[in-house]
């Protein structure tokens, strides 16, 4: 066999590796975007649970909850929770639209979201002025698509 022939062979096979390491680079690139994405969901989830378990398990929490957000007659300090509370949904609703639009998680983790937010939190005096303030840092795009879905 000619010098020639053997260093073709030796091209090919090389060729071949090479192409064989692009798949499974890409294989091994598209796994952990899939586990990332995972876990990007596992922790919004968390969030949200967290929350949940915080009303369950503390009677003055889930009280302020259940209190009447609409009522004229809140004091300074109903008030100041009341706006936190609110600012705190909605940042969650902002990163969480963020990861939607980037595709790092399902749009099932914003639609609970949103329904929260649409129980009448965001329809009271306080949520309207919350967001009156927030939606400034926004794009026009999301606060058109927030203002469509809740009001």
């Amino acid at each position: 066999m000619s010098s020639e022939a053997v260093i073709l062979i030796v091209q090919v096979i090389a060729a071949f590796g090479v192409v064989v390491s692009v798949v499974y680079l890409g294989v091994q690139i598209r796994q952990q975007n899939e586990i990332t994405k995972a876990q990007f969901g596992q922790h919004l989830t968390e969030r949200l649970y967290e929350r949940y378990f915080e009303s369950s398990k503390d009677a003055e929490f889930a009280s302020f909850l259940a209190s009447d957000w609409s009522d004229e007659q809140l004091d300074t300090t109903e008030s100041y929770r009341i706006m936190h509370f609110i600012m705190m949904c909605l940042v969650d609703v902002f990163d969480t639209y963020e990861k939607v639009e980037s595709g790092m998680v399902e749009e099932k983790h914003l639609n609970i979201r949103m329904r929260n937010l649409k129980l009448s939190i965001m329809k009271t005096g306080l949520g309207k002025l919350v967001w009156q303030h927030w939606k400034q840092n926004q794009t026009t795009e999301f606060v058109e698509w927030f203002e469509a879905e809740i009001y």
